[in-house]
Formats: C-alpha cells, sequence, structure tokens
C-alpha cells in the first residue's frame, strides 16, 4: 500500500458514518439542553451580530462572524450541494437544512467556550478548541493533537487545495494559466495575513457580504425566470426527503446520509473552525459570540447552500445516480458531478457565462477560507510557541509558509494534499467534538447566565466564577477596562439582592 492509498484509507475511516452520527447527536443532544437557543433567541443572534467592541486586542463581533463564515462557506457549497444532489436525490437538501438547524448549538457552544477561555497574545486575542481543551480539561497532550491537526489541515494542505480549485477555474473559464492565477492568489494572500488579524478582519467584513449577497441575488433572480417551477422544486425536495416519491424511493438512505454529511462538511458545526474566529472577537460576554456563530452556520446553509440548490433544481439541471447502476435523473448527459450543475443551472440566465461566474464565485468562497486557515493556522501555532520568546519570528515564518504553499498547491494538485486535509478536519472534528461534549457545563453555563442577566435588565458582562469557570482570569481585566458601566450595574444588583457569589468583589 503505497501513501496515497494510505492516506485515503485513513481518511476513510475518520469521515465515516460513525463521524456522521457523532454530528447530528451532538447537536441534537446540545439544542435540547439548551432548549433550542437557535429559535428562541435568533433576535438577540441578529441583534449582536453588529456589535462588539473592536478593540485594539480584538475584532468586532461582525467581523469575527465574517471570517468564521469566511471559513465555513467554501467550495463545498457550490460542488458540495450538487455532489449531495447526484448521490442523495433532491431529498438530501431537506437534510443539509436539518443538520444546520441542529448544528447551530454545536456551533454555539463550541464559541462560547473559545470566548471564555480565551487569551492575549503579541497583542491579539486568540482561542479556540486546544485552548478550551488545555484550560478547561486541563489535558496539554489533547490540546497539543488538535493544535497538530489544525496546522496540517489548514496550514500546510488545505492552502493549496482552495488554491487549486481557484486556478482550475479561472483556467477553464478565462484561459488563465494556473501560474498566473496562483502568483495573484498568493501575493493578495500574502499582503492580507502579513496584516494581522486586523487585516484579514477588515477584508473579510467586505469580501463575505459581497460574494454570499451576489450569489444569492442570482439564485433569486434564476428563481423569479422560473417562479412557476419552484413550487413543484420545493414539492420535490421534501416528498423526496421523507420517501414519498417513487422516483427517488430507492435512494432513500442515500438522501439523508448525503445531506447530513454535506451539511456537517459544509457548515462545520462542531468540527472546531468557526470557534477559533470567535475567540478573536472583543464582546462583554461569550453568549454573545456564540450566538452570531451560531446565526452563522443558517447563513452558510440555509442560504448560500439553499442558493446553489434552488439554482440546480428549479433549472433542472442535474443528475442523480443510481446505486444500482446508471441514473435515477440525467437531464445533463455527459456533465459530472461539481461545479458543472451549477455552471449550466447560470447557463440558463446568462448562456455561455455559467463557468465564468462559478469560476468568479469560486474565487471569493475559496479566498476567504484561505483566510480562514491562515487565522486557524497562526492561533494553534500561537497555542503551542506562545511563551517562546520567537513566537513572532515563528509566525512570521509560517505566514511565508501559507503563502508558498497556496502558490504551488495552485499550480499542482495532489490527491495526497487532499486526503491529509481531510485527515486534518476530520481529526479535529472527532477531537473537538469529545471535548466539547464533555465541557457541557461550562457551556451551558454561559447562555444561563447571559439569560439571567438579560431578566435583570442588564448588558451581560462576562465574570467566569458566576459559571463557575476556571482559569479565564483575562475577563476580570477585559470587564474592568471595557465594561466598567456594566459591570458595576451588575455589582448593585449582586448587592441589592444580598446574595455573595463565591465572595468576588465585582467592583470595577
Amino acid at each position: 500500500m503505497d501513501f496515497k492509498e494510505l492516506t485515503g484509507l485513513i481518511s476513510g475511516l475518520l469521515w465515516s458514518k460513525a463521524l456522521i452520527f457523532l454530528c447530528l447527536a451532538t447537536g441534537v443532544y446540545f439544542s435540547v439542553i439548551l432548549k433550542f437557543p437557535q429559535l428562541r433567541l435568533i433576535k438577540d443572534m441578529v441583534k449582536h451580530l453588529i456589535g462588539g467592541d473592536n478593540s485594539e486586542k480584538g475584532v468586532s463581533s461582525f467581523q469575527g462572524f465574517a471570517m468564521a463564515l469566511g471559513g465555513r462557506v467554501g467550495i463545498g457549497n457550490i460542488a458540495g450541494v450538487a455532489t449531495a444532489i447526484y448521490y442523495g436525490g433532491p431529498g438530501a437538501i431537506f437534510w443539509m437544512w436539518v443538520i444546520a438547524f441542529i448544528g447551530a448549538s454545536s456551533a454555539y457552544i463550541e464559541s462560547a467556550l473559545a470566548q471564555a477561555w480565551k487569551e492575549e497574545i503579541a497583542g491579539e486575542y486568540r482561542g479556540g478548541p486546544a485552548y478550551y481543551i488545555e484550560k478547561g480539561l486541563k489535558s496539554r497532550p489533547f490540546a497539543i493533537a488538535f493544535a497538530l491537526a489544525v496546522i496540517i489541515a489548514c496550514g500546510f494542505t488545505g492552502p493549496g487545495v482552495q488554491a487549486f480549485n481557484i486556478a482550475d477555474s479561472f483556467k477553464n473559464a478565462f484561459g488563465i494559466e494556473p501560474v498566473i492565477t496562483g502568483t495573484f492568489v498568493a501575493l493578495l494572500f500574502g499582503f492580507v495575513i502579513f496584516g494581522g488579524i486586523k487585516r484579514i478582519a477588515k477584508f473579510a467584513e467586505f469580501a463575505v457580504p459581497f460574494m454570499a449577497i451576489g450569489y444569492i441575488l442570482v439564485s433569486l433572480i434564476i428563481v423569479v425566470i422560473n417562479i412557476k417551477k419552484v413550487p413543484a422544486m420545493f414539492s420535490l425536495i421534501f416528498s423526496s426527503a421523507f420517501n414519498l416519491n417513487a422516483t427517488f424511493g430507492a435512494i432513500f438512505g442515500s438522501a439523508i446520509m448525503w445531506g447530513v454529511k454535506r451539511g456537517c462538511y459544509s457548515n462545520e458545526a462542531g468540527q472546531g473552525t468557526g470557534a477559533q474566529a470567535a475567540a478573536t472577537a472583543g464582546v462583554s460576554h461569550p453568549a454573545k459570540q456564540g450566538l452570531v456563530q451560531a446565526f452563522s452556520v443558517y447563513i452558510d446553509t440555509l442560504f448560500v447552500c439553499t442558493a446553489t440548490a434552488i439554482m440546480i433544481l428549479s433549472t433542472g439541471k442535474y443528475n442523480v445516480v443510481n446505486p444500482a447502476g446508471g441514473f435515477i435523473v440525467e437531464n445533463l448527459p455527459g456533465v459530472g458531478v461539481g461545479v458543472g450543475f451549477t455552471q449550466e443551472a447560470i447557463n440558463t440566465l446568462i448562456p455561455g457565462y455559467g463557468s465564468k461566474f462559478v469560476a468568479i464565485a469560486l474565487f471569493f468562497f475559496a479566498f476567504t477560507t484561505l483566510l480562514s486557515f491562515a487565522v486557524y493556522t497562526e492561533s494553534n501555532i500561537a497555542y503551542i510557541f506562545r511563551h517562546n520568546e520567537n513566537y513572532k519570528t515563528i509566525a512570521k515564518v509560517v505566514k511565508f509558509i501559507l503563502v508558498v504553499m497556496t502558490f504551488f498547491g495552485s499550480i499542482r494538485s495532489s490527491e495526497v494534499a487532499w486526503n491529509l486535509a481531510d485527515i486534518g478536519v476530520g481529526l479535529m472534528a472527532w477531537l473537538n467534538l469529545i471535548a466539547i461534549l464533555l465541557l457541557t457545563k461550562p457551556g451551558i453555563a454561559t447562555l444561563k447566565d447571559y439569560e439571567e442577566q438579560k431578566k435583570m435588565g442588564l448588558d451581560p458582562v462576562f465574570i467566569p466564577e458566576r459559571c463557575g469557570i476556571k482559569n479565564a482570569d483575562i475577563w476580570h481585566d477585559i470587564a474592568k477596562k471595557h465594561y466598567p458601566v456594566q459591570l458595576k450595574r451588575l455589582n448593585n444588583i449582586i448587592e441589592k439582592s444580598g446574595v455573595k457569589s463565591d465572595n468576588i468583589d465585582f467592583r470595577s
């Protein structure tokens, strides 16, 4: 067995049905135990989306949201949706919606924990699973394992995979040689990431809404043009999802499996990636960024993935494979699974320009994912080397490696690189899901404290001891320096109630 076969085998084992079940079960568990905050607190999600301090050490709540969403919204939103339809039929889209709804609770927990146990490193907030695994579970080896998985997946293999898709799509659409596209992408990438978290956040703040809104607008135009077909399209999705459509009865199980699998892969809820972006935000309470990140899961799947599905299904530009051989539906003879479905759907709106539009969309989707990879890689490099006096030099070297990997990946695709990236992401998902399940108590405590303070009429401010959270002393300085008014109001209410909270002085 050669190295390619070995990495492919390991990747397949990690991304087995067991991981899909764990993602689903974890989402259901947190949804129930938190009393479905993804429904109860939607107003809070939107409210906190535009909040946050954007302090000298942290980014705004919206910028943290944009960076995480940039990581979630990627190639999977175009090719992944097509793959789900190809193998699972239209019903797979419904199950993608389900996993997004359920997964939002997992996204809340991991992001709130990342905020609770974040650190200030080299003048910037950093955090994520490696940090809360060490501080919450008191296991440095466990934390190191997660950090190394991130560095492999996001630092050494992931950038090349994303860059190759950009370069390949531009060659097919515009005839531009990969070396030219790769040079441009690498230089732009380097310019942004060497500016630090602030510059990455500012770029994401502009690019992510632009790309998502533009993509959704095109899908809405296609819907309007095909408005008479829309009711039948949604009927097809729901009937196929519940085995009520004879045409797709043979792949009912595949609809569930592929919908959940592609939904998990696309929205990344519970995998620990979004949590690392969440930790960089400056907010008064971890629950605020937790709710914002839960909302980013909705945007990724309920809006962007649905936009792709609507374009494909309303125009009928798709194929569905039959596991027994041949096709159940073959509307596009000779077109394989991938971006081809979306290209053909857009060609119905602007003939001959489908590949060009998809190439531009892929550039924005993949490039913002690249930026998120840079944040995730540096956060874990910071975790490992944060006590090293040469940390800043190490961080610069890592950024340079990221730029180099981006360039070389754009001109040379490798199945081994794909396998290694999938192995890294799979390890991240397994390790983080286990960690957040073990940290259920402090995760729940953050939301309970947030809602209790809201009932008091307060703008919630985080004092770790109120939630029984230790090793989070940074929040004492954050609260006193940035939120003295909220802190004073909380202290006054505590004093009036006559209830002491572990003899902690909350006064600024």
